[in-house]
């Protein structure tokens, strides 16, 4: 059977939102983000998903673990950090619409920290908030079947993906298919799905965003649960993934520093010779006399080579 779930105007003017984010990003080259802006990001999405499960590391330690510096924090902290980085390094590994694959992310990801990661729960699990029990998930004997439907619904359902993405969201937390680590893994496979959407998506930190906002993201959550649908938790998503693109051509919009402009365009030309007609083609906002001075001070800071003279001087990336 289909999820059940409800069209509504909000969801309706939030694809209509996502979709004109979505071509804005694709003119502005940002489909695949600077190499830096990604590394943030995906620091960003590891510490807030973390966050969100009581996880007590900071960007700064997770950048410490990145780059092999020691870090001092309690182990398991440090374990959950290691084994996230491991996963968000495969996700071009897995496959969307695989369980097999998902249950490969569940091991990587809870290495060490449960006994049977990567294998689906036979037994049955309740969701406690204080003393009481605020989900109480489908029984062990459902878990494998209702997953083969969801993933069915997923591949094969006619929706659009941005829809499927947030709608897979909820059924798979409402399911609790592992005994621990839904929470995550949900978050993980709905960017997997939004990359088959678009590229970008795999260097937006969506889960920051459900961090600042976490509360909401589990009052959406129970009141779906209680409605018996997912759309409220459709419309909470699909707000958070248009505030996150948003953000994301605000960083755009507002470089305004000689630093962020060339690193954005680093990754545009690449090896290419250009000249300051070409940076400017780029950096529409900015004037001749900043072109200028941005690609001077790239020169004297050593990142970029000059070559020839006046008109026809063109530059290099070292």
């Amino acid at each position: 059977m289909k999820p059940p779930y409800r069209i509504t105007t909000k969801i309706l003017n939030l694809i209509s939102s996502i979709s004109e984010k979505i071509g804005e990003v694709k003119s502005a080259r940002l489909i695949k983000p600077p190499t830096e802006l990604r590394k943030r990001n995906r620091i960003k999405t590891i510490q807030s998903s973390l966050e969100i499960e009581g996880n007590t590391l900071t960007v700064e330690q997770i950048t410490d673990l990145i780059n092999d510096i020691r870090v001092l924090a309690p182990q398991k902290d440090i374990l959950e950090v290691k084994n996230t980085i491991d996963v968000y390094s495969k996700l071009n590994k897995f496959q969307v619409y695989d369980i097999n694959s998902l249950c490969s992310a569940h091991k990587i990801l809870m290495n060490k920290l449960v006994e049977n990661a990567g294998k689906l729960r036979n037994t049955a699990v309740g969701i406690m908030k204080g003393d009481q029990i605020a989900h109480l998930a489908p029984p062990g004997k459902m878990v494998h079947p209702l997953l083969n439907d969801l993933f069915k619904y997923l591949k094969e359902d006619d929706d659009i993906i941005l829809l499927k993405s947030c709608v897979f969201h909820y059924e798979f937390e409402f399911i609790h298919p592992f005994v621990d680590g839904n929470g995550r893994m949900g978050r993980l496979w709905q960017t997997m799905i939004l990359k088959e959407y678009s590229p970008v998506f795999e260097f937006l930190p969506v889960e920051t965003l459900i961090k600042e906002k976490q509360q909401d993201y589990y009052n959406a959550l129970g009141k779906s649960d209680g409605q018996g649908e997912s759309t409220l938790f459709i419309e909470f998503m699909l707000d958070i993934i248009n505030s996150a693109l948003e953000d994301l051509l605000k960083t755009q919009r507002l470089n305004s520093t000689n630093t962020d402009r060339i690193e954005f365009f680093k990754d545009l030309i690449g090896n290419l010779e250009f000249s300051r007609q070409d940076y400017m083609r780029h950096n529409k906002d900015i004037s001749s006399a900043t072109a200028s001075r941005d690609l001077k001070n790239a020169v004297k800071n050593g990142e970029l080579i000059k070559l020839g003279d006046k008109r026809l001087t063109t530059y290099k990336y070292k």
